[in-house]
């Protein structure tokens, strides 16, 4: 079952994700190569991986991020009809607006231009898949944020996977958190503005009655 992370509770340690957390993480396996797909399928079962989806087809990553919202997406670069770069900047088109850049605008927080040009455009949850390692600079630079090389390795391919899983969780936690903080600032604010009305208004009685 995977867990809802628009959820807002307290945890005992807020910096830590939980290795269920982890392993009901929504990911996304994407090559046109059936046989990639399966072995990688079968990587993450045996590591107790529970919810795995996969297509063959690039063509409908966007659409299907969009309607499941991945933790993690396993991309190929290489694939016929259109290669991974071009899927990534579809995926930047629906990946939001970085929440703590938002906020921190909206509310006029300083928020320095290194932060900007680190999450611009949203977190893109991608991991590359690719024999060629010249594609990999490449594959960062477009926003990607790891790559597996192939032929796959078990180890690399698990470690990979669920340290960028953890990254991802605890992005969505921190969003969680800030959207939380926001809406008690609003609530502040609103009970002062009713203090101040009714401040005014008993003063505004006392006048009266002198």
């Amino acid at each position: 079952m995977y867990q809802n992370h628009g959820r807002v509770e307290s945890r005992p340690d807020k910096t830590m994700i939980s290795s269920s957390d982890i392993l009901h993480g929504k990911i996304l396996i994407v090559d046109d190569q059936e046989a990639n797909v399966l072995l990688l399928e079968r990587m993450l079962a045996y590591a107790g991986y529970a919810s795995v989806a996969s297509t063959t087809d690039p063509l409908e990553v966007c659409a299907l991020h969009l309607k499941n919202r991945y933790d993690l997406i396993l991309l190929d670069l290489q694939m016929p009809v259109m290669d991974g770069f071009q899927v990534m900047e579809g995926l930047k088109e629906i990946e939001p607006q970085d929440l703590l850049l938002e906020l921190s605008l909206k509310h006029q927080f300083q928020v320095t231009e290194g932060l900007k040009e680190v999450e611009p455009g949203g977190y893109l949850p991608v991991i590359v898949i690719t024999a060629h390692p010249g594609h990999k600079l490449r594959a960062l630079q477009a926003g990607a944020r790891d790559f597996i090389s192939k032929p796959f390795e078990q180890a690399e391919v698990l470690a990979r996977v669920r340290n960028m899983l953890e990254v991802r969780l605890l992005h969505l936690e921190t969003n969680n958190y800030i959207k939380a903080l926001e809406q008690k600032v609003m609530e502040v604010e609103v009970s002062r503005d009713l203090i101040r009305r009714q401040s005014d208004e008993i003063k505004s009685l006392r006048d009266q009655g002198r």
